[in-house]
């Protein structure tokens, strides 16, 4: 059973960082596309990042790009989101996915990842 468990969320001010992790277990973690999502009240899900664990490659949205760093750590099954420079309009629930074993990151678009973490909180006030 694939599971995927985010941490590092909380509350910060305006131009403050957060670093959320994803352990993910129950599968072969190498070789697949990992991302993080992001949906705030009254708005639709949208990606922010996403790395290919075979190889390193990423993509970033564009309103996170310079900003935002994702990263991974294969001995400990692990990925992060560096965020820094966090704005109030970052404020969402995170989600961390994970696509089938193999599939690289082609898009930010959630239809695309199979498995899905439960969400962490964050909060940038102003």
């Amino acid at each position: 059973q694939v599971q995927l468990a985010e941490s590092g969320g909380g509350s910060v001010q305006a131009g403050g960082s957060l670093r959320l992790s994803c352990a993910a277990s129950g599968y072969t973690y190498s070789s697949n596309c990992m991302g993080w999502f992001r949906r705030a009240p009254g708005r639709e899900r949208e990606g922010v990042a996403a790395i290919y664990t075979g190889g390193s490659s990423t993509i970033y949205a564009a309103s996170v790009k310079g900003r935002f760093t994702i990263s991974q750590d294969n001995a400990k099954n692990t990925v992060y989101l560096q965020m820094n420079s966090l704005k109030p309009e970052d404020t969402a629930m995170y989600y961390c996915a994970a696509r089938r074993l193999g599939a690289r990151c082609s898009a930010l678009i959630p239809r695309y990842f199979d498995y899905w973490g439960q969400g962490t909180q964050v909060t940038v006030s102003s």
